[in-house]
């Protein structure tokens, strides 16, 4: 389409709704940017629009915060988006903080950590649970949405899916259906590359007041996947034992996420291997015991996960995604009870996953492409309505059918009583949101035999220095205290489900760096909260980064802990180079500790230096970049 097509159909929208524009777009992958783009240039034109958008993780490809990165940056850009990637117009000018005063971007997630310190963004946030979204959209007047879609056609015409984004476009056509006085446009735009997906994502042409089926030109915005460390394995490994076979699993993204489907995969086809990894004693194996094991997945898994990832495609392929279910009471109780061959003909034609939204590399989305007619029904999108709580239309089915449910998120923080911080900072800047993590925590406490596993780095990078991931206190919470269950940290597991304050205080020490419990021991105890004469036990007291590794080395050594487990969008020189910057991000917190590397230099990388454009350094500048790059590679050797 031309510039003149999309501005016909500005004209044509303006026309029937008028000059305030409230646009609601789905998040992530589902938003048509060049149509989009083309509603916020006419109001940078014409001032006198309002256009007010409300939306959630605006992508774009991502743009360099130094020099050397954008040589990085630039040549991977280019390969992995395209030449002429369409750009979001408002995000930005929303990262830049320069939006029109006519223009506000209200989000309620944000791509982790690129909105902090932007005051424009942080002041505009929603915070709301997912499945709340629809709701307020409607009550912020929304009159126009704009989605990307998926079609195919039948013998008796085209058929439409909602594809990766039936999310909150499905709950908000419900919710506005029983508010006759709100009137909402729906445009759609068909991509050809997007899948197809089953489910409650199939609507009728009828569902949208207008259908766009030119090509958009925007290539399926790919996310590039990250390495995975020894202490994303360790926590990864912790957690996997808590996955139960014949059970329900949700997870998030990540290299949390990524090092736990690279762990169940490993518990699945190198189970020998895997059970070494537990032979010392770490807190939480009676709980493993109880919830969940480290034998195979004879029954297999099911999926009820707001987000479709590749790790659902990972653990699809190794055989672990296989528990089916059934959209019938009497069929699901037979399922549970391992009785379904008693109907004939039925086992084979059950769902293996239902989820909200998706996005993944374009390996993923391949996948989802290339799947065979009697594959496709069986991976179902639905709304978020229906996926993150237990609300929906039919709740006695749905707690059949996620049996030995494992929600399993991620988390900044928790505090000693066991309150999680996952989406702020305590001067209430957002990282992120709260997304689905509440419902799903709160879900878990609903169901019996459901569980809430929060997985935490015990220890991170700030400052230029180390940090505990377990506080004492923390002034912003996402998941409150009386909510608290499955705390995992590469140290081992947390019970928290029905504990006293003081023995949550004990489980999370024991699980936390060691480096920081005596200081965490002194407050719980000043505070009254744990007994005086309490000593941190001896295994627990031995919480090194260097027990990690010697309990994972037997592993490492074979290769079976790649630093990407499931490939990389970078070459292995790439890869060795984002190490490096990694290494030098760090270090910039420290002048003394730059220049001491500045110093010391490195020995000639003629490939990397040529990759990144100073094999032949010009004037002072580039020799010092071309010199602290020579250290920070064989620092990451």
């Amino acid at each position: 389409m031309s510039n003149n097509d999309y501005a016909d159909i500005v004209d044509q929208v303006l026309a029937q709704i008028g000059k305030h524009v409230v646009l609601g777009l789905p998040l992530g992958l589902g938003k048509p940017n060049r149509l989009i783009n083309a509603f916020y240039q006419r109001a940078c034109q014409d001032t006198s629009i309002r256009l007010d958008i409300f939306t959630a993780l605006s992508l774009n490809p991502p743009k360099p915060g130094s020099e050397l990165e954008a040589r990085f940056l630039q040549p991977f850009v280019k390969r992995h988006f395209g030449e002429d990637y369409p750009r979001l117009a408002y995000a930005d000018a929303l990262a830049a903080q320069q939006l029109p005063a006519n223009i506000t971007v209200t989000e309620f997630y944000f791509q982790s950590g690129s909105m902090l310190g932007n005051a424009e963004a942080q002041r505009y946030y929603v915070s709301s649970n997912y499945t709340h979204v629809a709701r307020d959209l409607a009550d912020r007047g929304v009159n126009l949405i704009l989605q990307l879609v998926a079609r195919r056609a039948t013998a008796s015409g085209w058929e439409y899916s909602l594809s990766s984004n039936p999310d909150v476009t499905l709950d908000l056509v419900e919710e506005l259906r029983h508010r006759s006085d709100k009137k909402c446009l729906m445009l759609a735009q068909v991509h050809p590359d997007l899948p197809f997906m089953a489910g409650d994502a199939v609507v009728s042409e009828d569902f949208f007041h207008q259908i766009i089926n030119d090509n958009p030109e925007q290539p399926l915005f790919a996310l590039p996947r990250s390495p995975v460390s020894i202490q994303d394995y360790a926590v990864g490994m912790n957690t996997s034992a808590l996955v139960a076979d014949g059970g329900t699993l949700q997870i998030g993204i990540g290299s949390l996420s990524d090092a736990l489907v690279y762990s169940l995969i490993q518990r699945q086809h190198h189970n020998e291997a895997y059970g070494a990894c537990f032979n010392q004693a770490l807190p939480g194996q009676p709980l493993i015991e109880a919830v969940g094991g480290y034998g195979r997945f004879d029954c297999g898994l099911y999926g009820a996960s707001e987000m479709f990832l590749d790790g659902f495609m990972h653990l699809y392929q190794a055989g672990i995604l296989k528990r089916e279910v059934f959209d019938n009471e009497h069929l699901q109780t037979l399922a549970n009870a391992g009785r379904l061959g008693e109907q004939a003909g039925i086992e084979g034609s059950g769902a293996l996953l239902d989820a909200a939204f998706f996005l993944g590399s374009e390996d993923f989305y391949r996948w989802l492409r290339q799947l065979t007619e009697p594959e496709w029904p069986r991976f179902r999108m639905s709304s978020v309505g229906r996926i993150n709580q237990l609300y929906g239309g039919n709740p006695t089915l749905e707690k059949l059918q996620r049996q030995k449910a494992r929600f399993i998120n991620t988390c900044m923080m928790v505090s000693l009583t066991g309150a999680a911080t996952s989406d702020g900072l305590k001067d209430h800047q957002l990282v992120s949101g709260v997304g689905g993590q509440y419902n799903f925590v709160a879900m878990a406490h609903a169901m019996r035999g459901g569980r809430s596993i929060l997985m935490l780095r015990s220890t991170r990078q700030s400052g230029g220095g180390i940090t505990s991931g377990i506080v004492w206190e923390y002034p912003h919470c996402t998941i409150p205290r009386h909510l608290r269950d499955i705390v995992v940290t590469e140290y081992g597991i947390a019970d928290l489900r029905g504990a006293t304050d003081e023995e949550c205080i004990k489980a999370l020490i024991c699980v936390s760096d060691s480096r920081f419990q005596e200081q965490l021991t002194s407050k719980a105890v000043a505070a009254g909260k744990l007994d005086a004469n309490w000593t941190i036990p001896a295994a627990a007291a031995a919480n090194t980064p260097a027990s990690i590794e010697a309990r994972l080395n037997a592993l490492r050594l074979t290769g079976n802990l790649p630093r990407y487990p499931f490939g990389s969008d970078f070459t292995e020189l790439e890869q060795q180079l984002v190490a490096a910057l990694q290494r030098l991000k760090r270090l910039k917190q420290t002048k003394l500790q730059a220049l001491g590397a500045l110093l010391r230099g490195g020995p000639d990388a003629p490939e990397a230096l040529s990759r990144m454009g100073l094999a032949e350094p010009r004037g002072p500048r580039q020799w010092m970049y071309a010199r602290i790059l020579r250290w920070a590679l064989t620092q990451t050797t």
